[in-house]
């Protein structure tokens, strides 16, 4: 039997959802018109918490009021537009407040420079229209189309990436909760229930800012990269675990160290500073999501190539991969290496690893 590579959040936590919401019936939780949990059961569906005897698992590590924030707002009729640095886990929360929201986290509409209004709003089955003639038949639903009937939670990644003017064909919506199909003479009404989740990142380049009509129907959730090394390591550890289990593969001995070496590197090269001494900062965002591709990269070339122990080799290609995006950067690495690494007893084995892949 196949498996899928990610199922979606309500498939995989299926069990969580089903005691979630035997606690909402036993608890009488008030429920918005829609929602399969509550927002209480949302909230512990994604911080993770205790249910009737049930251990549910944190799945998002960032801070707990920001999550709150996040779900109280869907109850409202504003938007709720996730904001921040690559690697915060905006794209997760998305995923984990749809799925406990709408019970379905599918509806997804992927932002880029070539979105148009056809593929936010809806498109036509030109077919159709030349077999049958130009009715609601002919309508290809877009995600947004079908969250609005539905009465779920669309969601619009990378919404700065969307040209400007694609990105305002949300307003009507948003606004009034309907969207128009002038061709037909028709309108459609959003389902109560209907909301939009947006992500955007505020590092990359080239990206449209949100017009002023547009941002005011959003209320902003900013979400930051972990302020403490040890909630860091929690994150890299528990998505490592998760990723090799998955592989079917063996945790190496020495994966707790590499992952405390990899985060602190990281921390250092993106905050400027190791051990009091300032650093040129890389261009690379550095964030728990890169750390965990160096490590569950580091285990799978320990696994299938060596005798399954991480070794300073297998840290050192991730990491050059990772810290060297543009051409100055090389030069900015090579810098921490000779300055941090070459004089820390315990990274030497690294610094000798990198000397040949970043000179």
């Amino acid at each position: 039997m196949s498996e899928t590579l990610k199922p979606l959040a309500e498939q995989q936590y299926q069990q969580e959802l089903n005691w979630l919401q035997e606690w909402d019936k036993q608890q009488n939780h008030p429920q918005p018109p829609q929602w399969q949990l509550s927002p209480k059961a949302v909230l512990t569906f994604i911080i993770g918490g205790e249910v009737n005897g049930h251990s549910i698992e944190r799945k998002y590590h960032g801070a707990d009021r920001e999550v709150q924030v996040a779900v109280a707002t869907l109850t409202t009729d504003r938007a709720l537009l996730l904001y921040g640095p690559p690697g915060t886990g905006k794209s997760l929360l998305s995923e984990l407040l749809a799925a406990g929201v709408s019970g379905d986290s599918s509806l997804i509409v992927q932002g880029s420079a070539g979105s148009s209004e056809e593929k936010i709003l809806y498109e036509w089955d030109y077919a159709y229209r030349l077999s049958k003639g130009t009715d609601l038949g002919a309508i290809v639903k877009t995600p947004v189309y079908r969250a609005m009937e539905d009465g779920k939670i669309a969601r619009v990644e990378e919404l700065t990436r969307i040209p400007s003017d694609v990105q305002d064909a949300l307003i009507t919506i948003l606004s009034e909760k309907m969207l128009p199909i002038p061709e037909l003479n028709h309108v459609v009404l959003a389902e109560r229930g209907f909301n939009i989740i947006a992500t955007a990142n505020d590092k990359d380049k080239g990206v449209n800012d949100l017009s002023r009509a547009l941002s005011r129907r959003f209320n902003t959730v900013r979400l930051e990269l972990p302020t403490d090394m040890e909630t860091e390591v929690a994150i890299v550890r528990g998505k490592v675990e998760k990723f090799t289990k998955a592989a079917d593969l063996a945790i190496p001995s020495n994966a707790a160290d590499e992952i405390m070496r990899v985060v602190r590197i990281f921390r250092e090269l993106r905050e400027g500073e190791a051990g009091g001494e300032k650093l040129q900062k890389p261009s690379a965002t550095m964030s728990p999501a890169e750390a965990i591709s160096v490590v569950s990269q580091a285990i799978n070339m320990a696994a299938y190539f060596d005798d399954g122990e991480i070794e300073a080799s297998h840290i050192a290609s991730g990491l050059e991969g990772v810290v060297v995006k543009e051409a100055e950067d090389r030069e900015i690495f090579r810098n921490y290496v000779d300055r941090v690494l070459k004089v820390r007893a315990k990274d030497h084995d690294l610094e000798v690893a990198l000397r040949d892949i970043v000179k």
